[in-house]
């Protein structure tokens, strides 16, 4: 991997904390699904990940975000350990590997959960207990079967084991993520990133900014605005609209 490229594309450099790094990932690399809508192969591996994100200035979903941001950490000395976490869909959680978080530790200070791959998640790293964050207040619990429970604002986010995992786990399950009808990331587009103290999103065709508990929504007519949109708040050049 080549660190510096990386920092760079996130406007960091090897003296900048895991604090920062968290923030400054989110705030450069969209979360985003637009591959899967524009028909373009979805890799886990390391190389094709570093490829997309960094040398072609893409984004990506969990799998390929946190992935990708492990290989980062691990080359700059951290102790990261890649958990299969199971999201909270309302009534239940889903099933095992439906989201990759990091568990990460330096020098003896941590563990933290780390996770610039869920959407609208925490700005910084997370420890346990409750804490007041940018994006709101998040808990972060022992579960009676030892997993780590991480809530927002009151209610269930998902819950991560702590055994560790390789990436190559994951490919099975962002197989189904990618191809099934059932999977909301085949439902429909989404690209979302901070944007200073609030989150700038595209969802289908609608443009929306949100800071504080201010909201502006703002629909994307043709597909000319939309590639517009996807280039001016997110970097995205693309020839042709993402289709469902």
């Amino acid at each position: 991997m080549d660190v510096d490229a990386y920092l760079a594309r996130i406007g960091a450099d090897r003296g900048t904390g895991l604090r920062e790094l968290h923030r400054l990932h989110q705030t450069a690399v969209p979360f985003e699904n637009l591959s899967i809508h524009l028909g373009e192969r979805i890799s886990l591996d390391g190389d094709d990940l570093f490829d997309k994100v960094v040398r072609r200035g893409r984004g990506g979903f969990c799998y390929e975000l946190n992935g990708l941001f492990a290989l980062l950490l691990e080359e700059l000395g951290y102790q990261v350990t890649r958990m299969a976490a199971r999201v909270f869909g309302g009534e239940r959680f889903g099933p095992p590997f439906d989201h990759l978080a990091l568990l990460v530790g330096h020098d003896g200070d941590g563990p933290w959960l780390v996770d610039v791959g869920f959407g609208s998640h925490s700005t910084y790293p997370l420890r346990p207990g409750t804490q007041d964050d940018p994006s709101g207040t998040f808990t972060l619990t022992t579960a009676a079967d030892g997993d780590i429970e991480v809530g927002k604002g009151g209610r269930p986010e998902y819950r991560a084991e702590t055994r560790a995992r390789d990436l190559a786990d994951f490919v099975p399950t962002c197989w189904w993520q990618v191809t099934s009808p059932e999977s909301h990331f085949t439902a429909k587009t989404v690209c979302s990133r901070i944007d200073g103290d609030g989150r700038v999103t595209i969802s289908g065709r609608t443009l929306i900014k949100t800071n504080g508990l201010a909201r502006t929504e703002e629909e994307l007519a043709t597909d000319e605005a939309m590639l517009a949109a996807y280039r001016d708040h997110f970097g995205i050049v693309l020839d042709r609209v993402p289709q469902r």
